[in-house]
């Protein structure tokens, strides 16, 4: 048993996610090997991407006591709610400090969160924006002695240990992958894989919000500490499909997510997979890979952010 498989003993995690084999009704899709590596069924909670960010922080912190774990996120934080899920079950206390404040109309999310005993603070926009700057970190760390600091997303370099696990897993199951689509928001995801020995050929990172620069910036600040100090898979992030920014979902894209949804028998949500699959059918249709090419969209979970307030 490995330390991260020790620290989640009593979480009941698929492993290997399993891949899904598609056929969408798009130009060029016939010629192509299509599927979606489907991370969103790891667990029900701490599904996708955030698992495999998580698993090796939480693993660090596994022998330790008492333990705090602080992070931050917004109103409908994927990676808040399986860190607040995760906390709960091993018994550390969680903080999250949450962009805005929702007092008095708690999220699905946060109220999840709050169920599991996890401190909420909220922040306004201003302090928020202060999250990474050396003077509020020093100011949290002595308010709160001990305490581990996550960084939003869960994009901590440990993260390139737990991408990693998913590049052997894509191997062993598919053997060589010509594409990989990935959504990008906080670049731990992209930068993992880009680090990661495996047979993927091409890393296409969709950024899911407005952040040229700012996205590569991030993906490249992580691949500093690679203990290898190599990129093993060529990669890119595009900027085209950000449909007008982080949780922007207009109606073609809606539109989009709910056909291929039924189409595909695949769940979507328009602020990361809806968009990483919206891409991918662009790249599909115009005609960017040669026939026979093996091409997987990596589905990173994140459906529990699109619940409704009640």
């Amino acid at each position: 048993m490995s330390e991260a498989d020790d620290s989640t003993k009593a979480i009941a995690l698929q492993l290997p996610s399993p891949v899904q084999a598609i056929s969408p009704q798009w130009r060029n899709a016939n010629c192509l090997q299509l599927f979606v590596k489907r991370d969103d069924l790891i667990h029900p909670i701490v599904s996708g991407n955030k698992w495999r960010k998580l698993a090796p922080q939480l693993a660090r912190l596994s022998g330790t006591r008492p333990v705090h774990v602080i992070s931050f996120g917004g109103g409908f934080s994927n990676h808040l709610h399986s860190l607040s899920f995760c906390c709960a079950h091993n018994g550390f206390r969680f903080t999250a400090m949450v962009r805005g404040d929702y007092r008095r109309n708690l999220t699905p999310m946060l109220r999840d969160c709050e169920r599991w005993g996890s401190e909420i603070r909220f922040l306004t926009k201003a302090e928020y924006a202060r999250r990474t700057e050396e003077g509020f970190i020093n100011s949290l760390k002595s308010q709160n002695p001990g305490a581990t600091l996550i960084p939003e997303g869960g994009s901590h370099p440990d993260c390139l240990t737990g991408m990693q696990m998913l590049a052997d897993e894509l191997t062993q199951q598919i053997g060589q992958v010509d594409a990989l689509f990935v959504p990008v928001a906080s670049g731990g995801t992209l930068a993992g894989l880009a680090a990661a020995r495996g047979q993927t050929k091409q890393l296409i990172g969709v950024a899911v919000l407005k952040g040229q620069q700012y996205l590569e910036s991030l993906v490249e600040g992580l691949l500093t500490h690679n203990p290898r100090k190599t990129v093993n898979t060529s990669y890119r992030i595009t900027h085209d499909f950000h449909h007008g920014g982080y949780a922007k979902a207009p109606h073609l894209l809606k539109c989009f997510c709910d056909e291929h949804s039924e189409q595909l028998n695949l769940p979507l949500e328009p602020i990361y997979s809806g968009k990483a699959l919206f891409a991918m059918r662009q790249f599909v249709e115009s005609g960017y890979f040669t026939p026979g090419q093996k091409v997987v969209f990596l589905h990173t979970g994140g459906i529990q952010g699109t619940r409704p307030l009640v």
